[in-house]
């Protein structure tokens, strides 16, 4: 009995976090308890063929421009899926893929977008294999599409921005706050940004984005005056444009980040406080006052402008200021 409940907690270790699997074995065990287990000869294989699949598409990944994080997130997936399927790449049918994403979804409780995403790594993978002959058929095209409904993000208003500014604990938080709505950068390209990146004389820096993309993202006036002020205020030696502020004042990551604009926003009032939402907000006031939608894709680093559109919410106002304009005669 106990075997054969270890064996099922160590299948649905791939898809339930600790204490969900813990939750699980109780319940197994009063389930059956008081049952008898009668064992049949046939023992199942452990089919593990696929990994040499996986790691040459991963490194085709790599090579491809794919940041670090997007290939271990890939690899995080794809083993997940594979492992549970047990099944040689050539034989995986769409009814397996199917049903393993309704599991994922029920026992994780993830949303739909998160889902999305990881459907979008099994598609690259098998496209992938199918590209180049190593399964027959592409399974991912039977397997249904995940709908995500399409939400505009509420931008913060100039009253939020200066209440989370009058709430920030120390020089460095208002510099980062400054810079983020400044240059619309995403928190994962901050934290990888040194000092030196700086152009002090042309109020710019080159930063690198999904993909390995580059582009260049600019320092308004009060960014400058805020991020100049908290660098000379640093007695530390690190690189890093942004450091914890105790002792050894380690780079910051990307959850400290995200942690101290959420810990300002509840000071300050201001609710789904978040780093994204500055890109969002950037973005939004950016096209509101005129700049060209083109021109705000290349600031976000997009290849769509469809994509910069769904950061911003168009002002109300400035529809009737243009339709006004345009359309009054």
């Amino acid at each position: 009995m106990e075997q054969k409940i270890m064996e099922v907690l160590r299948k649905m270790q791939t898809i339930l976090e600790e204490e969900s699997l813990k939750e699980l074995k109780n319940v197994l065990y009063m389930v059956f308890s008081g049952c008898e287990i009668v064992l049949q000869t046939e023992l199942q294989v452990v089919d593990d063929s696929w990994r040499t699949d996986l790691e040459d598409y991963l490194m085709s990944r790599a090579l491809e421009g794919k940041t670090a994080e997007t290939v271990k997130r890939y690899r995080y997936e794809l083993t997940r899926l594979l492992s549970y399927i047990n099944k040689p790449v050539a034989n995986i049918t769409d009814g397996d893929i199917s049903g393993y994403l309704r599991a994922y979804k029920s026992i994780r409780k993830v949303k739909n977008s998160t889902l999305k995403g990881v459907r979008a790594a099994y598609s690259s993978f098998f496209g992938w294999l199918r590209d180049r002959d190593r399964v027959r058929r592409n399974p991912m095209v039977l397997v249904e599409q995940i709908k995500v409904e399409k939400r505009i993000k509420r931008p913060f208003s100039d009253t939020d921005r200066e209440m989370l500014l009058r709430n920030c604990k120390t020089l460095r938080d208002k510099a980062m706050m400054e810079f983020l709505y400044s240059t619309a950068v995403r928190v994962s390209e901050l934290k990888n940004l040194n000092i030196e990146d700086i152009r002090w004389s042309s109020k710019d820096l080159i930063v690198y984005g999904k993909g390995g993309k580059e582009r260049t993202v600019y320092l308004n006036e009060r960014t400058n005056l805020y991020l100049q002020e908290y660098l000379q205020s640093r007695t530390d030696n690190n690189p890093a444009l942004f450091v914890g502020t105790r002792k050894p004042y380690n780079r910051l990551t990307k959850a400290g980040i995200e942690d101290m604009i959420r810990r300002t926003g509840r000071r300050a009032g201001v609710e789904k406080a978040h780093p994204h939402r500055f890109r969002g907000t950037a973005l939004t006031n950016a096209l509101n006052r005129g700049m060209p939608l083109q021109e705000a894709s290349i600031l976000a680093g997009h290849a769509k402008t469809e994509t910069t559109m769904l950061y911003c919410t168009v002002d109300q106002e400035s529809v009737k200021y243009h339709h006004k304009k345009y359309l009054s005669a």
